[in-house]
């Protein structure tokens, strides 16, 4: 079974750490890897296909040679963050003007099902994974460090990343129903298994290392649900 994720930092394997974004080696797709070679009945081949700072436009692009071309069994999907985010220097130096998110909420939705119809007609799996949570506080600290404080009056009025971020999600999930593909909602399971600021990096939108871990163990309970269930079909 030969397994791709596909999609922005998150699946790269980037966190917040000692104040500079970096790399790490415990990323989800490593720990998944991981966690199939423990388990006796599973031969699979994860493949790290993230890319720091994509959306959904550059998913897309990429998506034959990254994807289709490797010819896998699944492709896990994981997009959204930098889509519902916005251009934080624009938005600091015209607070009081509008402001649309990187990629507007249709055109990414538009895109997630154009790379779920494209994997399909290739005979590849798509599974979905919902957006992981995030800690608004700290993101805001972040950015205005970045940007300057005159970002918050525009906050103010427009409900900030955590509104745009809840929305897109929602609309992901709406989506994922009406295509009825596969998901994984590691938002819900992050949420569940513990204290956040022990998941999630001091940027406020990256995973740290145990976070990572977490979102590897729900998407490897996915593989091995659905492996039991092909054994249960076949008794």
């Amino acid at each position: 079974m030969k397994i791709i994720c596909f999609g922005d930092s998150l699946t790269r394997g980037v966190s917040y750490v000692k104040g500079r974004l970096r790399i790490i080696k415990d990323n989800y797709p490593a720990y998944l890897q991981e966690l199939f070679s423990r388990e006796e009945g599973f031969n699979a081949s994860v493949i790290n296909k993230g890319v720091f700072n994509d959306n959904s436009d550059l998913l897309l692009k990429r998506l034959n040679k990254d994807v289709i071309e490797e010819h896998p069994d699944y492709a896990i999907v994981a997009v959204g963050g930098n889509d519902c985010n916005f251009l934080w220097n624009e938005v600091a130096e015209n607070p009081d003007k509008e402001h649309q998110p990187i990629v507007p909420l249709e055109r990414y939705l538009e895109n997630v099902k154009t790379i779920v119809t494209k994997l399909q007609s290739a005979g590849i799996t798509p599974v979905i994974l919902t957006l992981p949570p995030l800690d608004p506080v700290r993101y805001y600290t972040f950015i205005s460090g970045n940007s300057g404080i005159s970002i918050s009056h525009w906050i103010g009025r427009m409900g900030g990343i955590e509104h745009w971020h809840g929305l897109y999600n929602r609309s992901l999930n709406k989506l994922i129903k009406e295509l009825g593909v596969s998901k994984i909602d590691v938002r819900s399971a992050l949420k569940k298994t513990g204290e956040l600021i022990d998941f999630i990096s001091d940027d406020g939108i990256h995973l740290t290392s145990k976070g990572y871990k977490v979102l590897s163990e729900e998407i490897f309970l996915f593989f091995q649900q659905l492996s039991d269930a092909k054994e249960t079909r076949h008794i």
